[in-house]
């Protein structure tokens, strides 16, 4: 493989997490789902978050994921592509309204983590979500008193 088809693999890798994290972004659980292959593992090692495996488990639970928040973002730190490799340091934020609209304000909140991706056929094959679910409760439990 050459220089240019390398650059042109990172830049399709790079293209694709920037559309999977655009579509989280833009609130579009179609978007997303669009972006990961048809046995897609999504894994977490937090304690809050759950395993789920198939485009259409993932598009399915994305609705209520999407839905407990507002003003959501992920913001990339870097993409750092591998071959069909991808890590992602992120930082995530918005304000939680809850799994049923429990805070309709919303609890701000302000976490760091990391998405390591592995890329088959051109979709998103298998996202591992590394992120502190204690510290997410700690900024939620916070707000509580307001």
């Amino acid at each position: 493989m050459g220089a240019d088809e390398t650059m042109t693999d990172r830049d399709a890798a790079r293209q694709l997490v920037e559309r999977y994290l655009g579509g989280l972004n833009a609130g579009d659980p179609d978007a997303v789902a669009g972006c990961v292959s048809e046995d897609f593992l999504n894994e977490h090692t937090a304690t809050l978050g759950t395993n789920v495996r198939g485009r259409e488990a993932y598009r399915q639970r994305l609705g209520g994921f999407l839905g407990s928040f507002a003003d959501l973002h992920y913001e990339a730190e870097a993409v750092i592509v591998d071959g069909s490799r991808v890590a992602v340091p992120y930082s995530f934020s918005g304000r939680y309204l809850g799994s049923g609209g429990e805070y309709p304000e919303g609890r701000p909140f302000s976490i760091r983590g990391i998405f390591s991706i592995r890329i088959k056929g051109g979709e998103l094959a298998h996202r591992v979500d590394y992120w502190d679910s204690a510290e997410f409760m700690r900024q939620i439990e916070a707000g509580a008193g307001d």
